[in-house]
C-alpha cells in the first residue's frame, strides 16, 4: 500500500444577502455571504472533501448532513478539524493542500495570507504546505455574474 494518496474536492454555493461571508476561516466585509446549512465556506469544503477522498472515505455530506441541527452555522474550520482526526484515526495526515477559488468578489488576493494560516492551524500543516489561489470566472456563468462562489482543492495525505 503506498504512503501517500492524493484526493480532489469541489464545491459551490449560491450568493445570498444578510450573512457573512466566509472563505477559508476568514469573515470578508461584503454585502452578501454563500447560502449554506454551515458557515457555507466553499473552501474549507472543497479542502474537506479532498482529505476525506484521499483517504477513500465518504464526502463531507455523510459526516455533516445538512439535515442535522447539530451543523446549522458550524465554522467550516471546526470540520476540517474533525475531517483531519478522522484521517488520523485511520493512520493518515494531511502533507500538502493546493486549492483555487474562483470568485468574482470580493477581492480575495489581499486575504490569501490570513486563510492559510487559519487553513494551517486547522490541518497541523505549515502554512509553506498550503498552495492558495483566486481567480475570476471572467464574467460567464453564475460564478461570473456573481451569483455563486466556487472552490477546486487537492489534498496529498500520508501514513502517520
Amino acid at each position: 500500500m503506498s504512503s501517500f494518496r492524493i484526493g480532489h474536492g469541489y464545491d459551490i454555493h449560491r450568493t445570498v444577502k444578510g450573512r457573512a461571508l466566509v472563505l477559508g476561516g476568514v469573515t470578508f466585509d461584503c454585502d452578501f455571504g454563500l447560502e449554506g446549512h454551515s458557515d457555507a465556506d466553499a473552501l474549507t469544503h472543497a479542502i474537506c472533501d479532498a482529505l476525506l477522498g484521499a483517504a477513500a472515505l465518504p464526502d463531507i455530506g455523510h459526516f455533516f448532513p445538512n439535515t442535522d441541527p447539530r451543523w446549522k452555522g458550524a465554522d467550516s474550520q471546526l470540520l476540517l478539524q474533525r475531517v483531519v482526526a478522522a484521517l488520523h484515526e485511520r493512520g493518515w495526515k494531511p502533507a500538502n493542500l493546493d486549492a483555487s477559488l474562483i470568485a468574482e468578489r470580493p477581492k480575495i488576493a489581499p486575504r490569501l495570507a490570513e486563510m492559510k494560516a487559519a487553513l494551517a492551524r486547522s490541518t497541523g500543516l505549515p502554512v509553506d504546505c498550503i498552495g492558495l489561489k483566486a481567480t475570476t470566472n471572467e464574467g460567464s456563468d453564475d460564478i461570473g455574474r456573481g451569483l455563486a462562489i466556487a472552490a477546486h482543492a487537492v489534498a496529498l495525505i500520508e501514513r502517520l
